[in-house]
């Protein structure tokens, strides 16, 4: 399985993919709480995502990038994770943060900021402290035990999640999960992760990757359920 980057077009997926719609699930305030799986998508062992965002076929390329002129070049930085990472150390578990990969999930503020809650000892933060970085589908939260370096981080099987976000009504990037790696256009491997976004919406300032621009751009897919 492979993500490849095309130059000013669409993402080329290869190895049949599984390619499933995800919502975020909100708690009576708003705030991100769950994912819900939905609609699976019936793919072909190789197929094209559009990445430019003005495709009639979403999630599906159709050319579109051609015609409005698509500029896809990738910007974001090519340094591993843990070289970017800013850390927070707590006595039980250490917190890494890229805040450039943020795409606008908002697990992360649910139950105590991740930011608080590694600084506590106690057992119940530490929990949600695992599931609110666990849930973040960008990777850019990242928890490991502060005596060992391990991370906690969860089984995802490789997979496409189509994320939908009904709190903000709109759709969000491609959630790429299992470690499935991704080839810049130029051929260069991006660092493969235990999962990363990929932005769709076609305005973010971080591609491949998504900053959370969809939120702001109002970008709708038209898949999902608000």
């Amino acid at each position: 399985m492979k993500i490849a980057v095309a130059a000013n077009g669409p993402y080329l997926v290869t190895g049949g993919v599984p390619l499933v719609l995800e919502t975020i699930v909100s708690d009576t305030e708003g705030g991100s709480e769950s994912w819900k799986s939905g609609r699976a998508f019936e793919v072909k062992d190789v197929y094209a995502l559009c990445r430019c965002g003005h495709s009639a076929h979403k999630p599906f390329c159709d050319g579109a990038h051609a015609t409005v002129g698509f500029d896809g070049t990738e910007t974001a930085s090519r340094e591993p994770y843990d070289k970017q990472a800013k850390v927070i150390d707590g006595p039980v578990l250490q917190l890494q943060d890229v805040d450039a990969l943020c795409a606008f999930a908002r697990f992360c503020d649910v139950a105590g900021t991740v930011w608080a809650l590694v600084e506590r000892s106690d057992a119940q933060s530490q929990t949600l402290a695992a599931r609110e970085a666990g849930h973040c589908p960008s990777g850019r939260l990242v928890v490991r035990h502060t005596s060992t370096g391990e991370k906690v981080e969860p089984q995802l099987t490789q997979s496409i999640g189509l994320i939908e976000d009904p709190v903000e009504e709109c759709s969000g990037p491609l959630w790429v999960r299992g470690g499935i790696p991704v080839e810049a256009a130029d051929g260069t491997a991006y660092e493969v992760r235990n999962r990363v976004t990929l932005c769709r919406c076609g305005v973010s300032q971080n591609k491949p990757f998504c900053d959370g621009s969809h939120a702001e751009a109002r970008f709708n897919d038209g898949l999902g359920e608000r």
